[in-house]
């Protein structure tokens, strides 16, 4: 038997017991080693405010309708962030026991997946395999700067310094982009300094023209919204140059209260541009599908280019793993990304 995380009811973990499936042909056993809980999308879900909870998706008209097709609750499927070992095969395969392999299949401690997804999802040998659990959210930071444009020499304002924030800033820089970082918690603007950022800015303090001061007047030449937070969006439009871009990356919730349509985007003639992990930009989507944005990512952490490690705050038994939800809803600002250990001696 393994185990599994649930919402049985909003703000309510549960740990439920579930049978392994056996293997079918060309399928392999994973055994679950770490799995990273996402303090945005996750945190939608525990406390019932997801559209996807509280409304029907129509994915052929891709429009949502008011009322949920079925109960809000319980949410069985959960977590998207994990890296496990390989430790049953069914033939054919190319992948071997003792695999290290990421991708997605929820909070749990196993799960069977075909041998033809995980072949490409292997982490190199001998890397920590904690980087594996970065893959979905890294492609998610990795989306954004790719549908921001960055150019070399341009300065990019990151607008929330969570985990995605804290791996866009260090993506934008990568791309030859000078990034001025902004999040009302110092201790994440002292880490996106550390991490490469030139400047690190409280919401609190005037950010438009704070930025227009470090940039002779003109402001950022693009800005990343990648909190959630519609004041932050509206910050972000104020803070970049005439006739330039900002995208919108953070999961919205409800009315954009506070997004002010009327003042600096109309009259600056600011583009949003919304950036989801469902695909990628028009002009790339033909080059970039989610595998490479995954593969790249990983990569970068792989050869140390990208630091994915500090970015853990937590890491916690799976047993402790509603206490930790309940920290991430009520105190969001004491951790960034929270790891669930699930390895047998952490139980």
């Amino acid at each position: 038997m393994g185990s599994r995380v649930t919402f049985p009811e909003a703000r309510v973990v549960e740990l439920v017991e579930e049978a392994e499936a056996p293997l079918d042909a060309g399928q392999v056993r994973v055994r679950t080693l770490f799995s990273g809980i996402s303090a945005g999308t996750e945190l939608t879900a525990y406390r019932g405010t997801s559209p996807h909870v509280t409304k029907t998706w129509d994915a052929e008209s891709r429009l949502f309708a008011d009322g949920a097709a079925a109960p809000a609750f319980p949410v069985m499927v959960l977590g998207y962030e994990e890296v496990g070992e390989v430790v049953e095969v069914a033939q054919p395969s190319t992948v071997a026991v003792g695999d290290l392999v990421w991708g997605t299949w929820g909070h749990r401690t196993s799960a069977v997946i075909d041998a033809a997804f995980a072949a490409p999802r292997r982490l190199r040998p001998g890397v920590d395999p904690r980087i594996g659990i970065f893959s979905h959210i890294g492609a998610v930071a990795l989306n954004a700067v790719i549908d921001a444009d960055v150019h070399v020499g341009e300065t990019v304002a990151v607008f929330g310094l969570g985990v995605p924030g804290q791996l866009v800033a260090q993506l934008a820089r990568l791309n030859g982009g000078r990034v001025i970082a902004v999040d009302g918690i110092a201790a994440r603007r002292d880490l996106a300094l550390s991490l490469g950022a030139e400047h690190a800015l409280d919401p609190a303090d005037a950010v438009a023209e704070r930025i227009r001061e470090l940039t002779d007047g003109r402001g950022a030449d693009v800005a990343i919204e990648i909190s959630g937070n519609a004041r932050a969006l509206h910050e972000a439009v104020r803070s970049v140059a005439y006739n330039s871009r900002v995208v919108a990356s953070g999961f919205l919730q409800g009315d954009a209260v506070g997004l002010r349509l009327g003042e600096e985007f109309h009259h600056n003639r600011v583009q949003i541009v919304s950036s989801q992990i469902s695909g990628s930009g028009p002009s790339v989507a033909h080059r970039w599908d989610r595998l490479r944005l995954n593969r790249t990512v990983l990569g970068l952490a792989e050869d140390g280019r990208l630091d994915v490690l500090a970015l853990i705050s937590h890491t916690v038994p799976l047993g402790e793993v509603a206490d930790v939800y309940r920290m991430l809803d009520e105190h969001a600002g004491q951790a960034l990304q929270v790891v669930i250990d699930l390895r047998e001696g952490a139980r």
